[in-house]
């Protein structure tokens, strides 16, 4: 049995309508995906309904999300993907980006040592190579179990026939259409003015898509594609060679594996420090003694903001690509002995200005432009992507003859180490620009067992904010026992170490929350904003699937 509906969620004074469609059935007949866009979801839902496993549902979903989400979506960035196989074997894939051949460490800097303004986030000098389309195939290798054909059909037709905008969406266009212009020359698709209800076509990403189901990942690397990329790109100072594209392979990496009570947590180890971060925090938590937490109280919200304050200090100094460096001492930062002296730092009632944790300063831009999904099959196959186009539509380069965005990833290196980027994020050393090296990343896939059976399936846009995120959803199910819907729904806080500010969401603390906050020192910012956006899926211990979509964006779930 099926069962639609349209849920209306009042949360800690939010009033919001959940934009997507929630369903409960059983596992072991049941599949669910849920994605930024009701046209992935179904492209997804298309593909398990042929037959079709939960990997060959991600390329689908990926692909379509590349056509109607193109400020998050693409085949000109990169992601991650964590997957649980049927028979509880895990995995990941890393198909971030990768540095030029030709970048340098200083590469932003002007002959003073300054950062030049905006020049690692728009342009040609802030792209990276793209790693989606290797990803998807790699995927394909391994686990592809249907024709490539069926897969790739529903990102075709959207693209050539056309999708329908949002709302949000014509407004998004709208309000970044002249950048887009002033970057990207002819990209005529974005000279309108866009209304709600506009059907966009694509032909041109149509015409290259048709060019890699044809020809496979070589049209994208060493092809049509690549050419184009690289003369579009040398025409406005990028420095992207045919060598950049031959030479770059997405890899398979062993999962990061932790436990957090009875809970068996994987997730994505480095390149991304989301893995690194979550362990640190929730472990801290243990630490503390559950105990301490059975209700969201000030306490427990104050906690959590002074451990947040301490792993991202870790992850500015500690984190980077580990084809770079040695990486034998995540065992010890995420160690009990660690952790507890970490954790005599913090006095909740006094607690410790970030600039005596490490000094800096520098403002926080909130992000949702990454894009997340999770998908599960009718087989037991469990899969969690995050991929991303940096502050929407990444660079601003749109290659008209093309019809896709590339990826403003070179922005998070540490263009120059202990400066933030435009997240905020301060990054070390270790997270300097070299050539190949992958950039530190805070997306965040999560897979999730409870008592050996697969429980939670999760992951979230918002730049530094994906690991606050997909922290607090895990603590309101596991230790709050929420319900995914309200769990997902539930108003966010977030601290990010520097600025030393609090970031929240409108009804995440009460009146008298905020003056306490205020009074032992903490600065919050003047205006509550959205934080993250959760995709997800539970399965709870009768085997009954909850798919939830987050109602801060156009996001949509679906199961059966």
């Amino acid at each position: 049995m099926r069962y639609y509906s349209k849920i209306i969620i009042l949360s800690f004074f939010f009033l919001a309508l959940c934009s997507c469609k929630n369903s409960l059935t059983k596992t072991s007949e049941g599949h669910a995906v849920v994605s930024a866009k009701v046209e992935a979801t179904q492209a997804g839902i298309k593909i398990l309904k042929m037959g079709g496993n939960a990997f060959d549902a991600m390329i689908a979903t990926d692909l379509a999300l590349a056509v109607v989400y193109p400020n998050a979506g693409n085949i000109g960035g990169g992601g991650f993907m964590v997957y649980r196989t049927k028979d509880s074997e895990y995995g990941t894939l890393d198909f971030r980006e990768k540095a030029p051949l030709a970048s340098t460490k200083n590469m932003f800097l002007d002959n003073n040592g300054e950062i030049i303004n905006l020049q690692s986030s728009v342009g040609a000098l802030s792209v990276g190579v793209p790693g989606t389309i290797s990803g998807l195939f790699s995927v394909y290798r391994k686990f592809g179990s249907i024709p490539l054909d069926s897969i790739f059909e529903p990102a075709l037709k959207l693209a050539k026939k056309g999708f329908k905008l949002t709302k949000r969406q014509a407004k998004l266009f709208n309000e970044n259409k002249n950048k887009i212009l002033f970057n990207s020359d002819s990209a005529s698709v974005f000279q309108k003015k866009f209304k709600e209800g506009d059907i966009f076509k694509n032909i041109e990403l149509y015409k290259t898509l048709k060019l890699i189901l044809k020809n496979g990942e070589a049209a994208f690397y060493n092809g049509k594609i690549s050419n184009e990329i690289i003369n579009y790109l040398s025409k406005k100072g990028g420095i992207l060679t045919k060598e950049d594209f031959i030479k770059y392979k997405s890899i398979w990496r062993t999962p990061y594996t932790f436990r957090f009570n009875d809970l068996k947590i994987t997730t994505m180890g480095l390149p991304s420090s989301g893995g690194v971060l979550l362990h640190q925090i929730l472990k801290s938590i243990e630490l503390f003694s559950n105990k301490k937490f059975t209700k969201r109280d000030l306490n427990y919200m104050k906690t959590l903001l002074e451990l947040e304050k301490l792993s991202f200090s870790d992850r500015s100094k500690f984190l980077g690509d580990p084809d770079f460096y040695n990486t034998d001492f995540i065992d010890s930062i995420t160690s009990e002995k660690y952790l507890l002296n970490r954790i005599n730092l913090i006095d909740i009632n006094n607690p410790k200005p970030s600039k005596d944790i490490f000094p800096g300063k520098m403002i926080l831009n909130e992000s949702n432009e990454t894009t997340h999904y999770s998908i599960l099959d009718k087989y037991g196959n469990a899969i969690s992507v995050t991929t991303t186009l940096n502050s929407n539509f990444g660079s601003k380069i749109f290659i008209p003859s093309l019809g896709f965005f590339l990826n403003n990833e070179m922005d998070d290196f540490s263009i120059k180490p202990g400066y933030p980027n435009i997240y905020g994020m301060i990054g070390g050393e270790i997270n300097s620009i070299e050539p190949e090296k992958r950039m530190l990343s805070s997306m965040t896939p999560t897979i999730i067992e409870k008592n050996n059976k697969l429980s939670m399936i999760l992951g979230s846009p918002g730049g530094p904010t994906i690991i606050t995120t997909v922290l607090q959803t895990i603590l309101n199910v596991n230790l709050f026992d929420d319900n995914l819907i309200d769990a997902v729904n539930r108003p966010r806080f977030h601290h990010l170490w520097l600025p030393d500010k609090v970031y929240y969401e409108k009804g995440a603390f009460s009146k008298s929350d905020i003056d306490s906050l205020k009074k032992i020192g903490y600065l919050l910012n003047k205006k509550p904003s959205l934080i993250g956006r959760v995709n997800a899926i539970y399965i709870n211990s009768e085997g009954k699937i909850t798919a939830a979509a987050d109602f801060r964006g156009d996001d949509f779930a679906f199961s059966e």
